[in-house]
């Protein structure tokens, strides 16, 4: 029986809610029948408040990277000029994105475990002039840094007519969003993070003023042409062969989502933000991130006194509880511990004493219960 107990404690693909396998697991039905279309009717609408916008918003079959593509080959063409803000590994995806398809890329490279500054945004638009795009990352997931979306949009919007077009996957759902609100132009999400489904879903929205510039790009693309999927959805449907199952496990992730209130999801998730950071405070072992640029989805431990590979090893031995490591020049210096979607303050405590004994177990001295009793306080102050 134990054998089949796994803990996932990494920034996605997160765990799943029972009842969300449960749905998945309904019998299928046909894709172009009456009965996915009022399952798409019946999703189309509850969308949108964690988006925070009154745009329609497309699911399309594919994994996050597929929405960075669709964002990109649907806004800007080869020859256009756009900038890339780079925070770490997945804002390096958007800019080999854009490099793949001969745009010309302006890279704004951002020390790993930094948030972007709107400042400094400003200046580079100012510098080129001729920037139709900028793309960001709401959430790092490589370092566990939120990125201040809000205030570089606005810097964008002041400073040129580019679209602001932002990586929202890892947090879209566990963090507040306000696209229209905001002036993020288009906004990706991907399922297997804070929507608590499994990999192959990737959510887009566009802003009025990002629809008409797609209608006018000349861009060839076709699986990935928003057009296609804004003119479907208006009669309940895609244009290619949805992922139905996940689309059922989609309306019961919506269900909870409302149960709880996206308030209160938020809220959960800062609190476990702020439960881990102190854990690890308090046992005197350096995090990646300041608070002010800490993720409430995921956060980036830097040990300096130990191996965090060995870390890993043993809870994945001891325990089978994952947590993830670095990226790129990270890996090897860092582990990443997810708090995202289906957990809760109580799955925290558990990984935080799972992480207090394999951290012992390596041959750190570490004063046992140190760190859970900092997340308990933490804890009781935020009731």
């Amino acid at each position: 029986m134990l054998a089949e107990q796994t803990i996932l404690r990494i920034p996605g693909p997160t765990p799943i809610p029972p009842s969300v396998n449960r749905a998945m697991n309904q019998p299928m039905i046909g894709h172009r029948d009456q009965e996915t279309k009022s399952l798409i009717e019946s999703i189309k609408p509850r969308l949108k408040p964690i988006f925070g916008t009154a745009q329609e918003i497309m699911v399309l079959a594919g994994s996050g990277t597929a929405g960075l593509e669709t964002a990109v080959v649907n806004t800007v063409q080869p020859g256009d000029e756009v900038l890339v803000i780079i925070t770490g590994a997945f804002g390096e995806r958007f800019a080999k994105i854009c490099q793949e398809y001969n745009i010309t890329t302006h890279l704004h490279d951002v020390r790993w475990g930094n948030a972007a500054e709107a400042q400094a945004v400003s200046e580079l638009l100012k510098k080129h002039p001729s920037i139709k795009a900028v793309f960001a990352t709401y959430c790092e997931t490589s370092t566990g840094v939120l990125n201040p979306v809000k205030d570089i949009a606005e810097a964008v919007h002041t400073n040129s007519d580019a679209l602001f077009i932002v990586d929202g996957v890892s947090c879209v759902g566990a963090v507040e969003t306000k696209m229209d609100e905001w002036g993020i132009d288009v906004l990706v999400t991907g399922s297997q993070k804070a929507m608590m489904l499994p990999p192959g879903l990737t959510f887009i929205a566009a802003s009025k003023r990002a629809w008409k510039v797609i209608e006018k790009n000349k861009q060839p693309r076709f699986y990935f042409n928003l057009q296609k999927y804004r003119d479907n959805l208006e009669n309940n449907s895609t244009p290619f062969t949805p992922a139905v199952s996940l689309l059922f496990g989609l309306e019961q992730v919506l269900q909870l989502l409302e149960s709880e209130t996206l308030e209160k999801v938020y809220q959960r998730h800062q609190v476990m933000m702020n439960m881990t950071r102190a854990a690890f405070k308090a046992m005197n072992i350096p995090l990646l991130t300041s608070d002010p640029a800490a993720s409430p989805t995921v956060t980036a431990i830097k040990p300096e006194d130990f191996n965090p590979e060995d870390l890993r090893n043993i809870i994945k031995q001891d325990f089978k509880m994952t947590v993830a490591g670095g990226q790129q020049h990270l890996k090897g210096e860092i582990f990443r511990v997810g708090h995202m979607g289906y957990c809760s303050p109580a799955d925290v405590l558990q990984s935080i004493s799972l992480i207090e004994i394999g951290i012992k177990k390596i041959g750190k001295d570490i004063t046992l219960g140190r760190g859970i009793q900092a997340a308990q306080e933490v804890y009781i102050q935020q009731l």
